[in-house]
């Protein structure tokens, strides 16, 4: 329920007994099972752009209780936009966003890594074969494998510093810490 606190305390309601239902009756809402240790949710709630920062609270609150790397897909839907009364050239501002929860860092990327491979091949399986593809899953493993060196390397706390600014780059921008002043 706390971890959930800023999506409930958005729409306005007391407990997430009461905000857990969706604005559309068809949709389950936010479920919690505890047996299975999982969190579904599909609900609906009127917001604007402020509502991004309630999801980036929830999400802090949902790494500290993740067993496992999981993905949140968010729609953010155009409720002013009618395509039967808008002019041809007119375009909804729908949007649409990935978010991602985790124990750890690890965890997150092995989410972000297998929604990728999983969306690469799928694409790439209308003209090749899976079988062909071994290729393109090693290529984003090793872009994976590099991401994720990077944070651990930017993560070296308490470690004596390595070459100018502390960071062992050399350089600025390029991934380690910056120098003081560049704070």
């Amino acid at each position: 329920q706390e971890a959930l606190k800023p999506l409930w305390k958005y729409a306005g309601a007391r407990s997430l007994a009461d905000g857990a239902a969706s604005a559309y009756e068809e949709e389950p809402g936010i479920q919690f099972d505890a047996k299975g240790h999982m969190l579904q949710m599909c609900w609906t709630v009127r917001g604007d752009e402020d509502f991004r920062q309630s999801l980036d609270e929830m999400c802090m609150s949902l790494n500290d209780l993740a067993e496992q790397g999981a993905a949140i897909e968010v729609t953010f839907y155009d409720v002013e936009f009618d395509e039967d009364e808008a002019d041809e050239s007119a375009e909804s501002r729908d949007d649409f966003v990935m978010l991602f929860v985790g124990p750890t860092p690890a965890a997150i990327m092995q989410v972000q890594r297998d929604l990728l491979v999983q969306d690469v091949v799928n694409m790439m399986e209308r003209h090749f074969d899976g079988s062909e593809l071994g290729g393109v899953v090693a290529e984003i493993d090793k872009l994976f494998s590099q991401r994720f060196d990077a944070l651990v390397n930017s993560l070296e706390i308490g470690k004596p510093p390595r070459g100018p600014g502390g960071s062992g780059s050399g350089g600025h921008g390029s991934g380690g810490r910056r120098p003081r002043h560049l704070h």
